[in-house]
């Protein structure tokens, strides 16, 4: 398994990412639990999980509600195009908005992805054609609904999923390379060829 270097200089392995999947599953689970888990001594299990913490590969942990449930059963993107000396403003007047989940930078048509969740559609008119309309940095808004959330994981990992590797295929002997196909042939070794011959 592919190991990456976070942060700023913790090599994570193999039992790193194994503690990263068993605590995305329960943020709450014990060091004895996630040692038993991972099949490690609960002091490594310790040392380790703080390491991640320390390294910042883990940032902190926080609950996950339900967004309906909460009162805030409408979720909308609003992609905005930004006037470009302007970023500062938009950014300031964004970190105003509680309605706000998530914001990206983004590349193509638009220039910022806003995720809005709110109780009703008439707050995400109001809020698109008052506030965002109001912003002189906001050049343009385009605004999505989302219906269904088919898949929302808490974060992903390099260990997620079959990662296909590239293999090499076997150089054939002269013999096995099939008529009509070419085999190509080293400096070296083809001057070792020609020496012999």
């Amino acid at each position: 398994m592919r190991s990456g270097r976070i942060g700023i200089g913790l090599e994570l392995d193999a039992v790193h990412l194994k503690i990263l999947q068993v605590l995305r599953e329960n943020g709450r689970i014990s060091v004895a639990a996630l040692a038993e888990r991972v099949g490690i001594s609960r002091a490594n299990a310790y040392t380790r999980f703080e390491a991640l913490r320390a390294d910042g590969a883990i940032k902190r942990f926080t609950a996950e509600i339900d967004h309906v449930r909460a009162g805030l059963g409408i979720t909308a993107l609003i992609f905005v195009t930004v006037r470009q000396q302007m970023w500062k403003q938009f950014r300031a007047e964004l970190a105003r908005m509680p309605e706000v989940e998530y914001c990206a930078i983004t590349t193509g048509q638009h220039d910022a992805m806003i995720q809005v969740r709110v109780s009703d559609v008439a707050e995400v008119h109001t809020l698109v054609t008052d506030r965002l309309a109001g912003i002189p940095a906001v050049k343009a808004t385009e605004t999505v609904f989302i219906l269904d959330e088919v898949l929302k994981r808490p974060y992903v990992l390099p260990s997620d999923g079959p990662r296909p590797q590239r293999r090499q295929a076997p150089d054939p002997s002269p013999a096995e390379v099939p008529l009509g196909k070419m085999r190509f042939v080293g400096a070296a070794e083809g001057r070792a060829a020609l020496r012999k011959e």
